[in-house]
């Protein structure tokens, strides 16, 4: 009978020696590549230069932490709910993220992607291409009553300051490639069509760098997850010093009104009997 064989280029042991990603963890790995490298290089399975490495962190920053958000919430109230539970604080945390906080990274990567793989030609060479690329999708987008991932921000409204950040890290780097062009240029030219101006996000710019470092679009959301991860382990350690979890739950409790029950209705007659 054939043993079975599960390959794998990540981490392996054996009694004297622990190797990842093909390399001597302790000897070659320990103390002389960064987390963000090594995450990068998990995920790619290839070093990144230091160039993409610099984006990468950026972006890691960029999504770390932003305030009291859900997420944020949700961890501090699940550690108040159960302290024996660190890691389902964190999880709580983390299974928040979504369409509307954190997702937008992927869904914003994504959008782009299909955008450009959709060209009959080559991307544009210049911002008039590239401007005129983004009025035709803006237009198609609006057409359809579909929201464009990545613009819009319920906080800065007047411009989002990760993002001339990262896209002038990336462009230092020589990474500014047709994702970051892309998403650019849609900041330039949706005014024409939704007749307003919204910030480009820095959620969706950390999506679009993302897609031009060549990472996989399945993975964008799970990045996103991990500087979160690090966000989320700041605000923990913060409720232990500052606690103010208990302060929202008993906002909430204290204050709740009690209203006559409003039975569902559906949308339309199903004809059946509720008997």
């Amino acid at each position: 009978m054939a043993v079975p064989e599960y390959p794998t280029a990540l981490g392996a042991s054996s009694p004297t020696s622990i190797t990842l990603l093909g390399h001597d963890l302790a000897e070659d790995v320990m103390g002389k590549v960064g987390f963000g490298e090594l995450a990068f290089w998990l995920a790619a399975q290839r070093r990144p230069t230091s160039g993409e490495t610099r984006v990468f962190e950026a972006v890691l920053a960029a999504l770390a932490d932003h305030g009291f958000t859900p997420t944020a919430i949700v961890t501090r109230l699940t550690y108040l709910s159960a302290p024996d539970s660190i890691q389902g604080a964190l999880a709580a945390g983390l299974l928040g993220g979504g369409s509307r906080f954190l997702g937008v990274t992927e869904d914003c990567g994504r959008f782009l992607h299909d955008v450009l793989t959709s060209l009959d030609e080559a991307p544009p060479a210049d911002d008039a291409g590239w401007d005129a690329l983004a009025l035709e999708t803006v237009r198609r987008q609006r057409e359809a009553k579909r929201f464009i991932p990545g613009l819009g921000h319920h906080v800065h409204k007047e411009g989002d300051p990760r993002t001339p950040r990262l896209m002038g890290i990336a462009a230092e780097e020589g990474l500014f490639g047709p994702h970051l062009s892309l998403f650019a240029a849609i900041g330039r030219v949706h005014p024409r069509v939704l007749g307003r101006t919204l910030p480009l996000n820095g959620a969706g710019v950390c999506g679009a760098a993302l897609a031009d470092l060549g990472l996989p679009l399945e993975l964008l959301r799970g990045f996103a997850l991990l500087a979160r991860t690090a966000g989320l382990i700041g605000q923990l350690a913060e409720e232990l010093r500052r606690p103010v979890a208990n302060e929202i739950f008993l906002s909430v409790d204290l204050n709740n009104r009690s209203v006559p029950p409003e039975p569902y209705t559906p949308a339309f007659d199903t004809g059946g009997s509720h008997g």
